[in-house]
């Protein structure tokens, strides 16, 4: 039997598969996260792991747009359709607090995303085929 979170919500779908929430992926590498981009990083981080699973990655190839955040839909939102919803230049407070209340609320797919969130939205980095 699956677990289920100590708020007592039940974490599997219909057909008794484990559900996976929104996650966040946080770049932390060669600009993200760095002095070269203003803001408290740490604190960043950490309030957005108060809302969801948040895994740091190295760069996501597109520094120009420091910092770079990635919210993944939860399996709800995947079974709407809902593709990562890639945000950048997240570089103050407000901003990651608007993150952090889609996410709350259940992000792509699940949650109308804000509109404030639209200043933020960029194109993920194209990627070479691989034995190019």
């Amino acid at each position: 039997m699956p677990e289920r979170p100590a708020d007592g919500t039940d974490t599997t779908t219909a057909t008794g598969a484990r559900a996976v929430p929104c996650r966040v992926v946080v770049c932390r590498d060669c600009c993200c996260g760095t002095v070269k981009v203003d803001g408290d990083h740490a604190a960043q981080t950490a309030r957005l792991r108060q809302i969801a699973p948040v895994r740091i990655s190295e760069c996501l190839d597109v520094c120009e747009q420091a910092n770079v955040i990635v919210v993944q839909p939860s399996t709800a939102g995947r079974a709407a359709g809902a593709r990562p919803v890639w945000l950048g230049l997240v570089n103050d407070p407000d901003a990651t607090e608007d993150i952090a209340d889609w996410v709350r609320a259940g992000g792509p797919g699940v949650a109308a995303r804000p509109d404030i969130l639209d200043l933020y939205l960029i194109k993920p980095p194209r990627r070479a085929p691989a034995g190019s």
